[in-house]
């Protein structure tokens, strides 16, 4: 049996054994020596390149042709940002003294979430906040949390305390909208408080050699009920949007396994990878997706998780206009249909 800190412990300590083997003072300090380095990298530790049907080869034929001896640090940045950009991973980011890549696919997307319209319209601007947690109960008594992100560490003690004030609603919704992603064990710890028994929440899988496909076999992972803590047992509504990333992702993935909870609003911005980083010759950072995270039934949610069925929708802008939250609403309704 291994929960999700072991498992995390163990890839992450072979990502860095296979890693570190790459010897990136082979390549000179130059722009070539940098780009090849970077491809290199990426060739032998990347996750995804199967999964996304990525001709890694092709995209260096392509990008190799636009690196000069004289070009400038900028213009090789945009051109090895470009190239990462073909992989499509929001985890995938180039670091530079002057500039990071990235590649937000949720930037195309309805934003779906409107912080000062939940505050102002839904909480009064009266509600509480503890371990980046905003919550009350709200005058349909339904409890309401907003956890914005889960780089935000989550006290054992601030948690009883929210849930049992909580536990006086009738049903709860979980807005992880506009939540970037952090610590998969804040995720495991908030989950933990929604369960009676040991759950199967997933597979880690992890590289074994070089190869695009030399993988280990997925191995399981569990989370257990939070012993001796308070717990919430009513309906749950997961609300969550394109900006829903990364551990918040993994997060969704599992709440929507459970029999007691719904997810509304919009399909999350995905990232199931275990992020790692690696560096080049001339001290730009590259942060790459590792090691894939399936779920429960061994699908990966690297392009995102949908909401449950007829759940699905967008913020109405008229609605918005008037203070309305869509999604909120359609939460409402969904949690009074699960009493």
């Amino acid at each position: 049996m291994k929960n999700l800190s072991h498992i995390l412990f163990s890839v992450i300590t072979l990502v860095f054994l296979l890693t570190s083997c790459h010897n990136v003072e082979q390549y000179d300090n130059n722009p070539r020596g940098n780009f090849e380095a970077l491809w290199k990298i990426m060739d032998e530790h990347y996750c995804f390149f199967k999964y996304k049907n990525v001709n890694w080869n092709e995209v260096k034929e392509r990008y190799s042709k636009k690196i000069g001896d004289k070009m400038t640090e900028e213009e090789l940045f945009t051109v090895c940002s470009d190239m990462l950009k073909e992989l499509k991973d929001g985890h995938t980011n180039l670091s530079s003294s002057f500039d990071v890549s990235r590649y937000w696919i949720w930037e195309q997307y309805p934003i779906n979430y409107d912080d000062r319209l939940v505050k102002e319209y839904y909480l009064n601007f009266d509600y509480k906040f503890a371990s980046g947690i905003t919550y009350r109960i709200l005058p349909n008594n339904f409890g309401y949390m907003h956890y914005a992100s889960f780089s935000s560490t989550i006290g054992k003690g601030n948690l009883d305390n929210i849930l049992a004030y909580l536990s006086n609603s009738d049903g709860l919704i979980i807005d992880v909208r506009d939540n970037g992603g952090g610590f998969l064990l804040n995720a495991e710890a908030l989950i933990s408080r929604f369960i009676d028994e040991r759950i199967l929440a997933g597979y880690i899988s992890h590289k074994t050699g070089p190869g695009h496909d030399e993988f280990s076999s997925p191995m399981p992972y569990y989370i257990e009920p939070a012993k001796g803590r308070v717990h919430y047992k009513k309906p749950v509504v997961v609300a969550c949007n394109r900006s829903t990333f990364s551990a918040a992702n993994n997060f969704v993935s599992i709440m929507k396994s459970l029999p007691n909870v719904k997810v509304v609003g919009d399909i999350t911005g995905g990232g199931c990878g275990i992020p790692f980083t690696s560096e080049l010759p001339n001290g730009w950072t590259v942060r790459f997706s590792a090691a894939p995270i399936y779920d429960n039934k061994k699908n990966m949610t690297e392009y995102g998780v949908a909401p449950s069925e007829g759940c699905k929708l967008d913020m109405d802008a008229d609605d918005k206009a008037k203070g309305i939250d869509s999604i909120l609403e359609k939460s409402f309704e969904v949690l009074q249909e699960m009493l």
